[in-house]
């Protein structure tokens, strides 16, 4: 019986999988008709600007006219037809000519890359729309919403913390201590800065203070580090010799398959930081990385720095090493906090005033 009903179990889980499977290439299919459709219409629109110029609001009138012959259809209002039409413009405007004679599905390979384009929904691509300038930057931000599988909120704090300016741009001497191949995912995969709006911390921070609300607020700090950490430690306890050491922050990172050690600096970078972090790089490759791992990779984070005095300091360290700096939300002292008055007595001034 008990065997039976085992069976039965595994045929339910199966059963499950293969309807959340379908569901999911169903509503993949109806984005990418979706997608498709938003620009054809988009690209009718603007091919046939010139019909259009001369009368006013004709964007308007093109939203009731396609509701009056499909009124049960959505996403045909005035301002998504604005968006429709700024979404074919937007990725086609400086290679028109070479998409001249093409069809729907040819376009918008050729002009975007069809088979990742039509991966997210369309708000997500709206949000885009608003907030990039650059095709790039579009693309770099589909390509982490795929990787990532970023919901719109995750998507839109992302845009805001101007991810794509950040990523890659830390100080390292990645090319030299690692292979191309894996020097390359990494260096893409750092930071500079990185924000921790999320900490509200006083402006003469205590180390320990920083780690304490970074682990506190653990999943808001993966989000910022990136797909694949998993966190390991704070203050995680090394013996070497006779003495013991703590690091300051521990993760795994599960597709570089290796150790990342994270040193937090209240104050600017001083280069004993590196010969310090390189220490404890050697020290985790020797007692915690297997030989089916990759070399440890340490990451500083420090409260600024200059340039050229990190690329010295990094120049003859034989571990991979990044810095970067850091943000965030400065908390006022206590003594000022006092002195603003709170949302209710703002609203009580202003109704006295009145």
């Amino acid at each position: 019986m008990n065997l039976q009903f085992s069976k039965y179990q595994d045929l339910i889980v199966e059963i499950k999988n293969q309807i959340l499977s379908s569901q999911q290439k169903a509503a993949l299919s109806v984005n990418k008709e979706l997608i498709l459709l938003y620009w054809n219409i988009g690209k009718m629109i603007f091919e046939n600007q010139s019909l259009l110029e001369g009368r006013n609001n004709y964007i308007d009138q093109l939203s009731k006219d396609i509701k009056s012959e499909f009124p049960h259809i959505s996403g045909f209002s005035r301002t998504n037809l604005f968006n429709i039409r700024k979404f074919y413009i937007f990725y086609v405007e400086n290679s028109i000519q070479q998409l001249v004679g093409l069809n729907q599905i040819e376009s918008i390979q050729q002009a975007v890359g069809l088979e990742r384009f039509v991966l997210i929904p369309w708000g997500h691509h709206v949000l885009i729309l608003e907030k990039t300038k650059t095709k790039e930057e579009a693309f770099f931000y589909i390509n982490e919403t795929i990787k990532n599988n970023w919901s719109r909120a995750i998507l839109a704090l992302q845009l805001k913390q101007n991810l794509f300016e950040r990523q890659g741009k830390s100080i390292n001497n990645f090319d030299k201590t690692l292979k191309t191949n894996q020097a390359e995912l990494v260096n893409q995969l750092l930071k500079d800065p990185y924000n921790f709006d999320f900490l509200t911390l006083e402006a003469k921070v205590h180390e320990l203070e920083i780690e304490k609300q970074l682990t506190e607020n653990i999943t808001k700090f993966l989000l910022e580090l990136g797909k694949g950490f998993a966190f390991v430690g704070r203050q995680y306890p090394i013996e070497i010799g006779k003495k013991s050491y703590s690091l300051d922050l521990l993760f795994y990172h599960i597709n570089l398959k290796c150790y990342i050690v994270i040193e937090l600096k209240t104050v600017e970078f001083e280069p004993e930081f590196a010969g310090k972090l390189n220490f404890y790089l050697s020290a985790v490759d020797d007692i915690l990385k297997t030989e089916n791992e990759n070399p440890s990779i340490g990451i500083l984070l420090c409260n600024g720095k200059d340039g050229i005095e990190v690329e010295y300091a990094l120049k003859d360290i034989n571990k991979p090493i990044g810095v970067s700096e850091y943000t965030f939300t400065e908390q006022l002292p206590k003594i000022y906090e006092k002195n603003i008055p709170t949302v209710n007595e703002f609203e009580k001034i202003l109704k006295e005033n009145s």
